[in-house]
């Protein structure tokens, strides 16, 4: 039980930290920027980055737009299934843990926005890519953490069945 109530503190403590972060930025952005304005302090690298108030009702990097609906569906589904999965993940898989805590944070900052807002506040822009924000970010790392994990623990399965069929020709 005791470790049960840990895993979901942690949980709640990392996914907390993300959704403050992103909705105080959101909050700053729609407090002193006005629709489609750009703050670029006389900085060399505001040519590459620049912080921009942007509307958002598609999911991340404006991909799917008018489709809100859909993404605040999908971020309950998304936040259940983490809920419920999270606690039955070993501590040695942490970068399982990592990429799911990530995902909720993302997911709930987003989610706050549009039950709020009808829409998500997008604020980064980098180069030509699409304007996004902390949520996003958190998403899409949380994504790429999966894939990756994902991707090294099928190729140490395909390694070891490689290694235990190689002894048994050997004894054999």
């Amino acid at each position: 039980m005791i470790k049960f109530l840990f895993d979901y503190l942690t949980l709640f403590l990392f996914s907390g930290s993300i959704v403050a972060l992103d909705q105080l930025s959101k909050e700053w952005v729609r407090d002193n920027l006005g629709w489609a304005e750009i703050y670029r302090p006389d900085l060399w690298i505001t040519q590459y980055v620049r912080i921009i108030h942007w509307r958002n009702t598609g999911s991340a990097l404006g991909l799917f737009q008018d489709f809100g609906f859909v993404f605040t569906a999908l971020s309950f589904v998304v936040g259940l299934a983490i809920l419920v999965y999270f606690p039955r993940v070993s501590w040695k898989e942490w970068p399982l843990r990592l990429a799911m805590g990530l995902q909720l944070g993302g997911a709930i900052g987003n989610l706050i926005d549009r039950l709020m807002r009808g829409h998500v506040t997008d604020f980064i822009s980098i180069g030509n890519f699409p304007v996004f924000n902390i949520a996003d970010a958190s998403i899409s790392s949380g994504v790429v953490i999966l894939l990756v994990w994902v991707w090294l623990h099928e190729r140490r399965q395909k390694e070891q069945e490689q290694s235990a069929e190689q002894e048994s020709q050997e004894a054999a």
